[in-house]
């Protein structure tokens, strides 16, 4: 028995590095964080994509010992897990940026909704544009990319490594990016109908000072919803066309954020 138990030492203890990885990125990452999906699936899965992942991985020639060098890997390990999730849920958000956007100019922006899979307050478009943003990650495997980028991680950041480097000011320059390419998508996903409607707007004024027996404001909103909607229709290529490159950029900015934690 004893034997047993020296021979699964050092298996137990990089399985439970790699379950803290595991687990820390589920919290945060698009898709597995979601609150329709249940606690107990998740711990399961979990758990058993760590255990794959332990199988196939590098493992240290010399066996890790519980101590306090330990406890300091779990928390690293924990901080890439959670840093990882969250470079990719804060690029999928851009989505709900474009649809707040839109919101905004059609008078949606009053109506927002509560966001079942987050608990926060997103915008109608915003929440429309996300499902379908999560039904084309199912559709060309997106999640299999997101589990594929837990599991390359180790490559860029081995399991016994313990100091993370975000010393040298990349990290920032990083962040600073991310968040610029991430406007930069919404923006381009929204300024289709915000432009249009800003033709709109404009005119619905020149019509109120032509008319000024028309009362504006009850015939603009439907306008302005109408026009909206048959410019989304007729954008729907273009819309899927720039989520998945909100994908592309999802998997490029989480290796880069490996390859700068690494120090590579």
């Amino acid at each position: 028995m004893e034997q047993l138990l020296e021979q699964a030492y050092p298996f137990v203890t990089v399985f439970l590095l790699v379950f803290a990885r595991v687990s820390a990125f589920f919290v945060t990452v698009p898709i597995f964080s979601y609150r329709s999906l249940p606690v107990v699936p998740r711990i399961f899965i979990a758990l058993g994509l760590a255990a794959t992942m332990t199988s196939v991985i590098v493992i240290p020639e010399e066996p890790l010992i519980i101590d306090s060098i330990y406890l300091l890997l779990v928390i690293k390990e924990v901080i890439i897990g959670l840093l990882l999730g969250m470079i990719a849920f804060m690029i999928m958000s851009a989505i709900q940026i474009a649809g707040g956007f839109v919101d905004f100019q059609m008078g949606f922006a009053i109506a927002n909704v509560i966001d079942p899979q987050t608990g926060a307050q997103s915008p109608l478009l915003g929440q429309f544009f996300n499902v379908l943003a999560m039904l084309l990650l199912l559709a060309l495997d997106g999640h299999h990319l997101i589990l594929d980028g837990i599991y390359y991680s180790y490559q860029f950041l081995p399991i016994d490594q313990l100091v993370l480097h975000v010393e040298d000011g990349r990290m920032a320059q990083f962040v600073v990016q991310t968040f610029a390419a991430t406007f930069v998508i919404a923006f381009q996903m929204a300024v289709p109908v915000v432009a249009t409607l800003f033709l709109v707007d404009l005119a619905l004024g020149i019509t109120a000072r032509t008319v000024p027996q028309l009362n504006i404001f009850v015939v603009g909103f439907p306008i302005k919803i109408g026009v909206s909607f048959l410019v989304l229709s007729a954008m729907a290529v273009v819309l899927l066309t720039l989520v998945r490159k909100l994908f592309e950029l999802m998997a490029v900015s989480m290796r880069d954020l490996m390859l700068i934690l690494g120090g590579g």
